[in-house]
């Protein structure tokens, strides 16, 4: 099974029209079907701290970014 994220307007013109996000999954399953599945976008504005999109839930503090950045400083320090 293979799995793929195109830019919406690289499909031919009848299918482009049909699709309203920029970009679209293109997966095929084990019968060989191909199946086009529109991506919606994340609003990255509308969250305060950038680093909130990388975490599922948002859950990751600044107490625990900050303890992250210590440890890459003192290993770079190594």
């Amino acid at each position: 099974m293979a799995e793929m994220v195109l830019q919406a307007r690289t499909l031919p013109e009848p299918l482009f029209r049909l699709i309203r996000t920029e970009k679209v999954k293109v997966s095929e399953d084990n019968n060989g079907d191909i199946r086009l599945t529109p991506l919606k976008e994340i609003d990255r504005q509308a969250s305060s701290c950038p680093l909130l999109g990388l975490y599922k839930g948002g859950k990751l503090t600044v107490e625990q970014h900050i303890a992250w950045s210590r440890e890459d400083k003192a290993r770079e320090e190594r």
